[in-house]
């Protein structure tokens, strides 16, 4: 005959594995993402009364929203960090050489970038209060700015920043159409976009010079 010791502990047991099956069962029915009316998020295993939570990603997997780039080509998680961190935007021209051998850089690095156009008194405008003059190209990697091409000096700034040497962007990557500087100024919040009186505008050169880099020796961004 078994002790009464013996039978708590049995029964002990029983609830601590019916417990556990239940837990199981639980987690198995998914987690939901839950989206209030102040936006805040919050994560349940029971869904809302209006049906309207989305199963959570689960853990170790990506998630096909954000974090993509490029007509919506997911870039390598260290790729799309520091280009999060440390965005590229560079500023060209038409007939412009040196502009074209900056974007073939750029491109045979895979380097996601952003490319503004200056090709109207307007352009030209923005560009001078941008960099001080309306000479491109012109390259931004973070707040860093690089005035005219060369291969090395811009080499140095993007290995600086973090960027790999050669390319890692996805097959299915495309790049962004390039947009008239000043239609992308005016479109952010900010201060600097207001117009120049067009007394100030100056004609971008047809071919700008190209200078040459020689970054510090501390590169800051």
């Amino acid at each position: 005959m078994k002790s009464a010791r013996h039978i708590r502990a049995s029964a002990a047991l029983a609830l601590l594995t019916a417990g556990g099956l239940m837990a199981g069962t639980a987690s198995a029915q998914g987690v939901y993402r839950i989206v209030g009316p102040d936006g805040k998020v919050t994560f349940s295993d029971q869904p809302p009364p209006a049906s309207q939570a989305r199963p959570a990603a689960a853990a170790g997997t990506a998630s096909s929203s954000g974090a993509s780039s490029g007509g919506g080509a997911s870039l390598p998680f260290e790729l799309r960090r520091v280009a999060s961190q440390f965005p590229v935007t560079l500023y060209t021209g038409k007939d412009c050489s040196p502009c074209n051998s900056g974007r073939n850089l750029l491109n045979s690095r895979g380097i996601p970038y952003v490319e503004r156009t200056v090709t109207t008194p307007d352009d030209a405008a923005a560009l001078t209060r941008l960099a001080g003059e309306p000479t491109v190209p012109v390259l931004t990697i973070g707040s860093q700015q690089i005035k005219g091409y060369s291969d090395v000096g811009w080499g140095q700034y993007l290995d600086a920043a973090g960027y790999p040497k050669q390319s890692q962007l996805p097959s299915n990557y495309r790049r962004p159409q390039p947009e008239p500087l000043v239609a992308a100024q005016s479109a952010a919040p900010t201060g600097a976009a207001q117009a120049a009186p067009p007394a100030q505008a100056q004609q971008p050169a047809s071919r700008p010079a190209e200078i040459s880099i020689q970054p510090p020796s501390g590169i800051r961004f």
